[in-house]
């Protein structure tokens, strides 16, 4: 099978695509033949080992684990004898924030991993995508920042991975949205269903005077100190970014201060459950992806480039050429 090899840190040329063995699964795993994965921020931070907490985590000297990606859709290519979740043909959507993988085009997992039957409604593609954000977006609002009807939210990277489908999920929980966003993108955050846009260009959120429950900054640009003033009372500041001053920040806000300053390894915090109820919202309308753009294998590097721009809107997809 083919798979994209990332060996050592560095620029996107030192990913590679090799043809290596195809895996077999073990009793409790299946195999996933890939249609569809995601290319994000944090697939160029393992790949560039920035911020240095990533090779404490995932390798010091080089990654542990060669085949990056992990978020994916695709089809039940194979099962182990003791695997009773899926069939053979079952299409499926998940995330493997363990072992990584999703860059190539068959990969192993446990049945006890984040999967779930993918949206009847989706294309891979766009099933790939909820894997990205949606999960995301739902650990930090729901698990996280415990978000109420009737708050006041506001979500800054309105149009990336991250922010379109925190936009959509804070709706859905019954919050008055804000999203910050460039002058290009206002109208799509619109469309997703934020009540107010600020355009960054334009006007900082910071300095206007307005007052939230939730600043949700889905891209890591502002800190909690900008944020501190425009939130309420009890309010949460919440980053994507693991940077020593947001871990500094929580471990402040935490013992001081009724606002709190909030990261989680949202990743770390998936299961089935997630999955189902993503998927029953994207069933019921409540819940849509948004794709920039489509690369092949191939051009994994030219994605990671663009990824790297930080003007990506919404999810950047891999295919895999599956019909």
């Amino acid at each position: 099978m083919r798979a994209i090899i990332c060996t050592k840190y560095g620029t996107p040329d030192v990913l590679h695509l090799q043809e290596v063995e195809k895996p077999t699964p073990k009793d409790n795993e299946v195999r996933i033949r890939l249609h569809a994965a995601i290319v994000t921020p944090s697939d160029c931070a393992f790949r560039k080992a920035d911020p240095f907490i990533v090779r404490l985590m995932y390798g010091l000297g080089k990654p542990k684990h060669a085949v990056l990606g992990v978020e994916f859709a695709g089809e039940i290519d194979a099962v182990g004898k003791a695997a009773a979740s899926f069939e053979v043909g079952d299409p499926v959507y998940g995330i493997s924030p363990h072992s990584f993988g999703a860059h190539a085009e068959y990969m192993c997992l446990p049945e006890s991993n984040p999967l779930s039957t993918k949206p009847v409604n989706m294309t891979y593609e766009e099933a790939a995508g909820v894997c990205d954000g949606a999960l995301t977006s739902l650990i930090f609002l729901r698990d996280t920042a415990h978000i109420q009807s009737g708050q006041k939210v506001l979500i800054h990277g309105a149009s990336g991975s991250v922010g379109a489908y925190a936009v959509q999920l804070a709706k859905y929980f019954g919050a008055e949205v804000t999203g910050v966003c460039s002058t290009t993108n206002a109208s799509l955050v619109k469309s997703l269903g934020a009540d107010q846009v600020i355009d960054y260009t334009k006007e900082d959120f910071a300095k206007n005077g307005q007052t939230y429950d939730i600043i949700f900054d889905a891209v890591g640009k502002r800190s909690f100190s900008q944020c501190k003033s425009s939130l309420k009372q009890r309010g949460v500041y919440l980053s994507t970014v693991p940077t020593l001053g947001i871990m500094l920040q929580m471990l402040w806000t935490s013992k001081i201060g009724s606002k709190k300053a909030k990261f989680t390894a949202s990743g770390l915090q998936q299961n089935k459950e997630n999955l189902v109820f993503l998927k029953e919202l994207v069933e019921a309308g409540k819940l849509k992806s948004v794709i920039d753009r489509r690369y092949s294998l191939e051009q994994i590097a030219e994605a990671h480039r663009y990824v790297e721009t930080g003007r990506k809107k919404g999810n950047v997809v891999i295919t895999f050429g599956q019909k």
